[in-house]
């Protein structure tokens, strides 16, 4: 974890900063609303079920960062939080983290590349279910590694 914060921090891609932990748990909380946003979008618009799914991982992902004392400042960062992420999380989140990188690549592409791609029932379904159980699981990661604080 060391070497990749120093080695993203060398790139310009996050900064040291004393981020409190009302902030890591006010992002936790925006999550779970974009969760509950996702929920009630989807039988009227999937786009907009999708990019809020993302959004509560995005969320889910700098509360993490933030919990580190870390917090992304370039023209990427939605690519460094998942990378923090794939960093810090391991392997036993990995099928998450790449959903989570899946998501924000399709997003882009269909928010700044291609206009009318169209985002599937399906697949927002599929996406809804992996931005909830990354973030209850996230969610457990920074409440175990923060006992004496309180998320939520």
């Amino acid at each position: 974890m060391k070497s990749l914060a120093d080695n993203l921090k060398k790139q310009g891609f996050i900064e040291q900063d004393n981020i409190g932990f009302d902030q890591v748990s006010k992002h936790i909380n925006r999550a779970q609303k974009d969760l509950k946003v996702a929920k009630a979008n989807l039988s009227i618009d999937s786009e907009a079920s999708y990019n809020d799914s993302y959004l509560a991982m995005l969320r889910t992902g700098r509360a993490l960062m933030f919990s580190f004392g870390y917090r992304p400042i370039d023209g990427q960062q939605h690519k460094t939080v998942v990378q923090f992420c794939e960093a810090v999380l391991g392997k036993s989140f990995a099928q998450y983290v790449a959903s989570f990188d899946h998501m924000r690549k399709f997003r882009n592409k269909f928010t700044y590349d291609e206009a009318g791609i169209l985002v599937s029932r399906q697949e927002t379904e599929q996406s809804l279910k992996k931005a909830e159980v990354f973030v209850e699981e996230v969610t457990k990661f920074i409440q175990k590694k923060n006992p004496q604080k309180k998320l939520i």
